[in-house]
């Protein structure tokens, strides 16, 4: 079976928020005194994931029809 894999779109300001979540959230285990592997992996997959340009397209979602 196929392992779900999802494709976020985040600019720079998102990526640094959830960056700092993650970090946040490794703190918070090391205070515990739990693994904080899952979490390192996760920082390191968000840090490092390639860039792509993408065209940002104006929401007309108020206009009328």
């Amino acid at each position: 079976m196929k392992e779900e894999r999802y494709h976020l779109t985040l600019d720079r300001y998102d990526k640094n928020i959830v960056i700092n979540a993650l970090n946040t959230l490794r703190t918070q285990q090391i205070q515990e005194e739990r693994p904080t592997d899952p979490v390192d992996e996760l920082i390191s997959k968000v840090a490092h994931a390639p860039t792509k340009k993408v065209r940002v397209v104006p929401c007309r979602c108020n206009e009328e029809r």
